[in-house]
């Protein structure tokens, strides 16, 4: 597993991931009430935004960690947003991607790199 700074990690196997948003920002989120996703088959490109999740605190934008296409979504985030705070790496992911440069996650940040930056 790879993180951003901006709070997003993704479980890569060869070129295809998924993609999600990590612990430490669904817990500073608070409860999740809403996830705004792309639709399969959209673009995303490294450090734009690719979507939104709203909490009852907040509204923050989803910035992708990387390029690539979206090949699936989690559906399950529809009609229950909260699973993002229940199981942000496992049930709560979001995107599931196809990646155009496997490379690009050589610059991501191992665990220990992501969690020093959230101290």
């Amino acid at each position: 597993m790879k993180f951003s700074q901006d709070h997003e990690w993704i479980k890569a196997d060869g070129d295809k991931g998924q993609l999600g948003v990590t612990v430490f920002a669904s817990e500073q989120l608070g409860d999740i009430v809403f996830v705004e996703l792309p639709e399969v088959g959209d673009k995303l490109t490294k450090d734009e935004t690719f979507g939104s999740i709203e909490s009852v605190k907040t509204v923050s934008d989803l910035v992708s960690p990387i390029t690539g296409e979206v090949i699936g979504i989690n559906e399950a985030i529809d009609d229950k947003p909260e699973l993002v705070n229940e199981d942000a790496t496992g049930k709560g992911w979001l995107l599931e991607v196809k990646l155009d440069d496997v490379a690009e996650l050589d610059a991501m940040l191992d665990k220990a790199a992501y969690d020093a930056i959230c101290k």
